[in-house]
């Protein structure tokens, strides 16, 4: 059995990179994946959220999973 955990992310709308809700301050999604791996969690997939009329992403959620013990 797997426990998932999610991620939300939003592009900074001052650039093009990414910011978190947990205060990651990245345009470097990496980050948020390889911290995670470093706990054990692997990533899943990325799910779009909402996006503006030009196609643009604005949220979407990193999503993780983990074996539960």
């Amino acid at each position: 059995m797997y426990k998932y955990e999610y991620e939300t992310i939003e592009t900074n709308l001052s650039g093009w990179g990414f910011v978190s809700g947990n205060k990651y301050q990245t345009h470097d999604y990496r980050t948020i994946i390889e911290k995670r791996a470093s706990e054990g969690w692997r990533f899943v997939t990325a799910v779009p959220l909402s996006q503006r009329g030009t196609g643009h992403i604005e949220k979407m959620d990193l999503v993780f999973e983990k074996e539960e013990e």
